[in-house]
């Protein structure tokens, strides 16, 4: 299975879908047995059949390293038993069973056979929002339009995956919950992002308040992970990237803007945590690390981890995307709520994720990448 997804071509398609029957994760309980003990409950939302999920992802580092990777070891939502999967991919071409999720009926009746729906897709990354600023809000807005419109017919329970980013320019670190989302005017397109994801947090909301339709909203911030392409402007893998070759890295503005990184790991078993509970059920809870870096001494960090002698370059923000570009100056969550849930805080230190990011990269270009850079630092 692992093998197939990666084996799928990287084509821009919105909501391609891909339906899985009759999987069997080995070894399912060493990953989530002791996180899914009410998996049952499942069945009920599923309508007593075998337990059912339902992912809608896209090719992010959620999209991507937390479903090739768990799946790939066998770890993907199983307790002994039977397994149907439908998956649903943003950024693959069709193939086989594939098709897009603007197909309605095909929707329906995979909602219907679901427990579960995962929503994970999404346009994202600051080059192609600020590129493609009608492609995120159509991509986002209608998506989970779709979603939670099929699922509410059999009141199956959305998890919506959302953003950081919704907190704009919020000065009032770390971010809670509750906090206002401070976003910046209309005539800047950076906000697109921001905006469609708020507006999916109110729908899904909504949902839930008029139609009784049981949803979560997970905020994540910077979730990260090996698989994590760089393609649309993520910074981390193209910060290892570069490193590796011992070409220039590039930092946009002055490099003082702050974020926090999520190890995927960490944030797919802060989900396995959330979706059994019934406490979480119309609620918004973040979901990152604390562990918080500037983007110029992430730069650093990067060079040090994997012994590179790149130069560090500065590129203004108007030549790295657009004039007028507005960027936030601090992502830092707070944590509390989701801990008060489920007993769990992501704890997976920057430099281990640097580390595992550099060393699926040298995997993956194989002799090439150990003839431009060295081991990575112990």
């Amino acid at each position: 299975m692992g093998d197939y997804l990666e084996s799928l071509p990287e084509a821009p398609r919105f909501g391609v879908v891909l339906y899985v029957r009759d999987f069997r994760p080995a070894q399912s309980e060493q990953f989530i047995g002791r996180n899914l003990q009410g998996l049952g409950q499942f069945d009920e939302r599923g309508g007593g059949r075998d337990a059912v999920v339902v992912f809608v992802v896209g090719n992010g580092p959620l999209g991507d390293s937390s479903l090739r990777e768990p799946i790939s070891e066998g770890h993907i939502f199983a307790e002994r038993r039977q397994m149907h999967l439908v998956i649903a991919f943003l950024d693959f071409a069709p193939r086989d069973h594939l098709d897009g999720i603007e197909n309605r009926q095909l929707l329906a009746e995979l909602v219907d056979d679901a427990g579960i729906i995962i929503h994970f897709a999404a346009a994202v990354g600051v080059k192609l929002i600020v590129e493609s600023p009608v492609r995120t809000i159509e991509t986002n807005v209608n998506g989970t339009q779709l979603i939670l419109e099929a699922a509410a017919k059999k009141k199956k329970l959305v998890l919506l995956a959302s953003t950081s980013e919704v907190y704009g320019k919020n000065t009032q670190v770390p971010f809670h919950e509750d906090a206002d989302l401070v976003l910046g005017p209309t005539t800047k397109g950076r906000w697109s992002y921001a905006a469609s994801k708020a507006l999916d947090e109110f729908l899904a909301l909504s949902y839930w308040k008029e139609k009784k339709q049981p949803v979560i909203v997970a905020r994540f911030f910077n979730t990260v992970g090996p698989r994590q392409t760089g393609r649309y402007g993520m910074v981390l893998p193209n910060f290892v990237q570069r490193a590796l070759q011992n070409q220039p890295i590039e930092v946009y503005g002055d490099g003082k803007q702050s974020r926090c990184f999520c190890d995927v790991r960490d944030t797919v078993e802060a989900l396995l945590r959330l979706i059994p509970l019934e406490r979480a059920i119309g609620e918004v809870i973040n979901i990152g690390n604390t562990e918080e870096v500037t983007i110029e001494d992430l730069a650093k960090l990067v060079k040090q981890r994997t012994n590179s002698s790149s130069p560090i370059h500065y590129i203004p923000y108007d030549k790295a995307y657009e004039p007028g570009f507005e960027d936030m100056m601090r992502r830092v969550p707070c944590i509390d709520k989701l801990h008060s849930l489920t007993g769990f805080r992501p704890q997976t230190s920057l430099a281990d994720i640097i580390d595992r990011v550099a060393a699926y990269n040298r995997q993956k270009e194989g002799p090439l990448a150990g003839a431009t850079a060295k081991r990575s630092i112990a």
